[in-house]
């Protein structure tokens, strides 16, 4: 039984993505063993129009103060195991096995919450990332914990956050075939952002790196608030061009990474970065953050041919002088060439075959 309460309709967000292509993959694997049966419980009958052909379940939202007996509404559904993309699902009094997912652990070290959250939900936000036991509480419920990548696999081993082993089953990009054809996008001067405006994503540095860069255009695709867009608008230097799209569909950003030079993402943490692996999957070239995530994901070393530029999030020209390597035109070439390569190393597929894996070890 897989959790998809969190998708988000009429738009995916992070997770929201995340549990649609975990859950599309499950259904492949489903389609060819027999042994296989998936079925999925949601909130909303909109979220059914977000998810692969799968038989669904209605009930309680996560955010309902029923969320902590919500077993009791599980339980009459008779699952053997059940999977969420989510740690905080309720569980008291369940008659089944339980695999629960933590994506980061970024808000530790940031713990302003989301503007959009109820106040109470923020002050409750805030309280439980004070300290780690409650998290510890969460995920120790659970008969196996995964998470997302090796970096925050790290963490939380490093945090001693579950007594369980954390099993990686990765984000990934849904597939493109064909690739676009492309031509050279290192004359293109087009940048796009995909991803939160909260205050460790750092956009302020990207916005203020148009000032070494002459003739770019710098879209900012995410859903905005109109306080936080006029924040940032505030920062875009004289004569500079920045673009805000308040939410695009998926074919709109795929149109937009299809003409762009680079993704770029100035972000102090994640737990995965799927927009970069997004890009890739595209042929487009990604300058990134130097951190550890970033590194795992787009690879680890920077050479003439490798798909991702690294650059400091404090130093906003450092980030104009990784662009602006890409203006060679072999550079971007060989660079956009090898993005497809490194997007394949993860696939929804692989992912929930490792999930398949992983709830098959806790039937024995």
């Amino acid at each position: 039984m897989f959790d998809a309460r969190y998708t988000r309709w009429p738009r995916h967000d992070g997770i929201s993505r995340y549990g649609a292509g975990i859950l599309g993959g499950l259904t492949r694997l489903a389609a060819v063993d027999p042994t296989v049966s998936v079925e999925a419980l949601v909130s909303d009958p909109r979220q059914v129009e977000m998810l692969p052909p799968v038989p669904t379940h209605r009930v309680s939202a996560p955010t309902s103060p029923a969320e902590p007996l919500l077993a009791r509404q599980v339980n009459k559904l008779d699952p053997d195991i059940v999977f969420s993309p989510m740690q905080t699902m309720g569980s008291w009094g369940r008659d089944y096995q339980l695999i629960l997912t933590l994506h980061d652990l970024i808000y530790y070290a940031y713990p302003t919450p989301p503007r959009d959250l109820p106040l109470p939900i923020r002050g409750l936000w805030r309280a439980f990332h004070t300290s780690y036991w409650p998290q510890r509480l969460l995920l120790d419920r659970a008969d196996a914990v995964a998470t997302v990548s090796q970096t925050t696999r790290d963490l939380m081993v490093e945090h001693s956050l579950t007594r369980r082993p954390p099993t990686v089953v990765p984000n990934a990009a849904d597939p493109v075939d064909p690739l676009p054809a492309r031509a050279s996008g290192h004359d293109a001067r087009t940048l796009v952002y995909m991803g939160a405006f909260l205050p460790y994503k750092n956009a302020e540095a990207l916005v203020r790196s148009l000032a070494w860069l002459p003739g770019y255009t710098l879209h900012l695709a995410s859903r905005i608030s109109p306080r936080r867009e006029a924040e940032l608008r505030a920062l875009v230097p004289d004569g500079a061009r920045a673009v805000f799209h308040r939410g695009i569909s998926d074919e709109e950003y795929a149109s937009l990474l299809d003409r762009a030079t680079a993704l770029v993402t100035a972000s102090r943490a994640e737990g995965y970065g799927l927009p970069v692996v997004e890009a890739l999957s595209r042929g487009v070239p990604v300058v990134l953050t130097d951190m550890p995530i970033f590194r795992e994901i787009a690879g680890g070393t920077e050479t003439a041919g490798s798909p991702a530029r690294f650059a400091d999030p404090d130093d906003p020209q450092d980030f104009a002088r990784a662009v602006r390597s890409l203006e060679d035109p072999a550079q971007w070439s060989r660079a956009s060439a090898a993005a497809p390569q490194r997007a394949a190393a993860h696939s929804w597929d692989s992912s929930a075959r490792t999930l398949l894996e992983l709830a098959r070890s806790l039937m024995e």
